[in-house]
């Protein structure tokens, strides 16, 4: 199967080209490793190097597609310690991806410190754009997306509450990402600061297990033995 699809992608790729002195934005699978484009794999493929938000988890999805290369660790608390040397490389002539755990880098994912380090420094940077939990679970919620209003994930302590205040008064629908420790948290706090709205959450999104469930925050609340807390969440608040 590997060998079928490599010689097929070879041929797909055969007018692609990695330009030097460049940083590329790769998007990656958010669960199911098959989500993922030719040019994505021939970028990952052929750079110099990999920024990496875990070596780890970027290893089982290259070892899938046997692409071998040089992993970098680049996540939020080495971002800042990386940053200088990884735009000499750039500025010497090397090109390198950035890629995160899952999904697409720099949103609510590091890798906005280092782009616009780059814009500054006049080195070119190109997007290989893919897969994006927002977006997958904003098609799948069901409700009227006119517009939107993208949180990602709340402050875990200081300002939690300030900003729940001011997330109810913008009438859109409303995105939060949350860890499954402080998913049943978020619940209880949606329905202070919201009231009996409509929601939508998803987890295990494109994988096997994936589950999406949609209610009043009421009844959800009342059912919450048949959500899994497994896995990171996003939730969609209609604040319509």
């Amino acid at each position: 199967m590997i060998a079928e699809y490599d010689i097929y992608t070879e041929k797909k790729f055969s007018k692609l080209s990695i330009e030097p002195n460049t940083l590329y934005i790769v998007s990656t699978p958010i669960g199911n490793l098959e989500d993922i484009s030719f040019r994505a794999l021939f970028v990952l493929k052929n750079v110099d190097s990999i920024l990496c938000e875990d070596t780890r988890k970027t290893s089982i999805l290259l070892s899938k597609y046997n692409i071998k290369n040089k992993l970098i660790s680049f996540y939020s608390r080495n971002e800042l310690i990386r940053l200088d040397d990884t735009i000499e490389k750039l500025n010497s002539g090397l090109s390198m991806a950035i890629v995160s755990d899952s999904g697409t880098p720099c949103i609510s994912d590091p890798g906005g410190i280092l782009v616009n380090k780059c814009i500054e420094n006049g080195i070119k940077v190109k997007s290989v754009p893919g897969c994006s939990a927002l977006i997958h679970s904003l098609v799948l919620s069901g409700f009227k997306i006119k517009n939107f209003y993208f949180q990602g994930f709340l402050p875990q302590k200081k300002g939690r509450e300030k900003t729940l205040t001011e997330l109810s008064k913008i009438k859109s629908l409303i995105v939060i990402y949350e860890s499954p420790y402080r998913i049943v948290k978020l619940l209880s706090e949606v329905i202070k600061f919201f009231g009996n709205k409509e929601i939508s959450i998803g987890r295990e999104l494109t994988k096997i297990y994936e589950q999406f469930i949609r209610g009043r925050i009421s009844d959800i609340n009342k059912n919450i033995q048949s959500l899994k807390i497994k896995g990171e969440f996003v939730l969609i608040i209609n604040n319509n």
